[in-house]
């Protein structure tokens, strides 16, 4: 059994936000089901190369365990369409600019009093109210505007994007909250409610220890490359042949680390003993600690300090990571054998629970692949989808 099963989901969301946030709830059991756009369907299924069997990675990792419906939305019998796979829903998750559903005639206040169990999930880039609200809400955007690239790169350098779409996953994940939340909270009142996540808000919120340094301080944190503006040693160096990170938190890993690499001086010296002093004399230790890392190879440092506990790693690639023993071993790269593209490797869902485990076993969705069956579930006859295809509906 798995925690969210017998929870049925309309997915009318499409790109990354919404899709990884109801692939997520799919993982858990819920019976989602996607709707698309009629001989298009989600755009991301267009963002390549590569292409596997026709097919985009980008589309393929955030879509499993999904069933694809197509309809026209636009047109009155697709509409008519999605009120009847309401009847029964849940969950509803839409990611359209504000106003688009209200249009359709499907925002919150109307399908609440209609369907008042149902939760609905709305996701934007910049909220509803505002002087920003409706505007489009893209992950770069979203980075820039959330203060998050200018903190992130080398110091003097240009603003840097983060390497994957932190803005959209990171609302999507919230928006998971949102949604477990609205479900949780129903088991008392017996109503849904309007659960509303920002890709603004959920990246500013982020920020945390830089906004709280802004706060206190009225100083704007910046770039500073890998290095932390509270914790020193904490931050990326070359070794003999490769890079590690060094994590040392605290007074006791200090020690830790003097004592392992034979430098009790350094653990005795008063501009370095206490984590204040550290990151006021940090242009002084640093240059000693990058001295000491390049006399050793990466794996050597590894097992040296990780024998006596002091947190340290090295920089994998993406093909390192995606073939790292610990995520093989314990089960969190999967295969799934998709319909065109054949085997395909994906990251597990990275939550184990003990009694209602993840379930991933459903590859991502042909466009429509699902449509006839979802129809026929909700009481349509075969002429009435012939029908249908006929005028373009699904």
């Amino acid at each position: 059994m798995t925690p969210l099963n017998g929870i049925r989901v309309i997915d009318l969301s499409r790109v990354v936000a919404g899709p990884y946030c109801t692939m997520t709830l799919g993982d858990m059991g819920a019976n989602v089901i996607k709707i698309e756009q009629p001989g298009s369907g989600d755009e991301s299924r267009l963002f390549g190369p590569p292409f596997l069997g026709g097919e985009s990675p980008y589309f393929l990792s955030i879509n499993r365990n999904k069933r694809s419906c197509t309809i026209n939305l636009k047109s009155s019998d697709g509409q008519q369409i999605l009120k009847r796979l309401l009847r029964d829903a849940d969950v509803l998750v839409e990611n359209f600019r504000p106003g688009t559903m209200k249009r359709l005639g499907f925002d919150y206040k109307t399908l609440a009093e209609q369907h008042p169990r149902l939760v609905y999930c709305s996701i934007s880039g910049f909220g509803d109210t505002g002087p920003d609200a409706g505007r489009a809400g893209y992950d770069l955007i979203v980075q820039g505007e959330s203060g998050l690239m200018d903190i992130t790169g080398e110091a003097g350098g240009p603003p840097t994007r983060i390497g994957t779409s932190i803005a959209d996953l990171t609302t999507g994940l919230m928006a998971t909250q949102g949604i477990l939340l609205g479900l949780y909270a129903r088991k008392d009142t017996g109503r849904g409610q309007y659960v509303k996540i920002s890709m603004l808000d959920a990246v500013t919120s982020l920020l945390t220890y830089n906004s709280g340094i802004y706060f206190a301080s009225g100083i704007s944190p910046t770039r500073r490359g890998n290095d932390h503006p509270s914790v020193v040693p904490y931050q990326t160096f070359k070794a003999m042949d490769g890079w590690i990170n060094l994590g040392i938190a605290n007074d006791v890993l200090w020690e830790r680390y003097c004592n392992a690499v034979t430098r009790p001086d350094l653990k005795n010296d008063p501009r370095y003993s206490t984590a204040p002093a550290r990151v006021t004399n940090r242009d002084t230790l640093v240059p000693i600690i990058a001295a000491l890392t390049k006399t050793k190879p990466v794996q050597d440092w590894i097992d040296l300090l990780g024998e006596v506990g002091v947190p340290c790693g090295r920089i994998r690639s993406v093909a390192e990571a995606c073939t790292n023993p610990q995520l093989i071993q314990r089960g969190k790269i999967i295969t799934e054998t998709h319909r065109t593209a054949g085997p395909i490797k994906m990251i597990a869902q990275p939550i184990d629970l003990s009694d209602t485990p993840a379930d991933t076993n459903a590859p991502p969705p042909l466009l429509g692949e699902h449509t006839e069956d979802i129809l026929r579930e909700v009481g349509y006859a075969d002429t009435d989808i012939a029908h249908f295809r006929a005028l373009g509906v699904v």
